[in-house]
């Protein structure tokens, strides 16, 4: 579906949310790496260790690189994961299920990881994804503090605004750590979440969804 479907002129990008049409506006002014780095060297001294010991010298370094990479969805928008699609389908009319894409997250509320999996349907009309595009996606949403129900709620809502299906299914399985590690400390919960739009709103495509996805397991 990616490799040999020739690329057609993408939807138009009229009427989109926010968090769909652009990446979110960093604060102004931002901090300076240098700034961030020292944010880091307070934070383990109020943990209780001495920043100025040999393990922990490159570690507000180490820290800040990390954020970087793990915070990129920042940098990145849900249209440009979805731009390019592709007209070929030979008459497909069924949906299209890309299910187990692992992802991982952090909890806007303690700032500690959460992660698991992500199933993403969707029913095309006349136009259809490059595959990969929807684990891009996941990540565009995934790579910013989060909650596990508003992250779901996004990928569902970029895929209708660009791709205007005529339905979408979104189910998120994660384990917190902030419900591990800490709290309640009951490691292995997950926690799922669901989205339905157009046509998956009816039950019996709801029970398609979930024959498919469990279907093998």
């Amino acid at each position: 579906m990616d490799a040999k479907s020739t690329p057609m002129k993408p939807w138009p990008k009229q009427e989109l949310s926010d968090h769909v049409r652009a990446a979110p506006e960093p604060v102004a002014p931002r901090p300076t790496r240098e700034q961030a780095e020292a944010a880091v060297r307070t934070l383990l001294a109020y943990a209780g260790d001495n920043p100025a010991r040999e393990g922990l010298l490159d570690t507000p370094k180490r820290v800040i690189g990390a954020y970087e990479e793990i915070f990129q969805g920042y940098r990145e928008s849900a249209i440009e994961a979805l731009d390019r699609t592709f007209g070929e389908t030979a008459g497909y009319d069924d949906f299209v299920l890309v299910k187990d894409i692992s992802f991982n997250s952090h909890c806007e509320h303690h700032m500690m990881p959460f992660f698991g999996k992500a199933h993403v349907a969707y029913m095309p009309t006349d136009r259809v994804v490059g595959l990969s595009k929807l684990a891009r996606l996941v990540d565009v949403y995934g790579k910013r503090l989060q909650t596990q129900e508003h992250m779901t709620s996004q990928i569902a809502t970029a895929i209708e605004e660009v791709l205007k299906p005529r339905g979408v299914a979104v189910m998120i399985e994660a384990e917190h750590m902030c419900m591990s590690m800490r709290g309640v400390t009951k490691p292995g919960a997950l926690t799922v979440t669901t989205q339905f739009t157009g046509a998956f709103r009816e039950a019996a495509e709801q029970v398609r969804f979930m024959n498919m996805l469990r279907g093998g397991r």
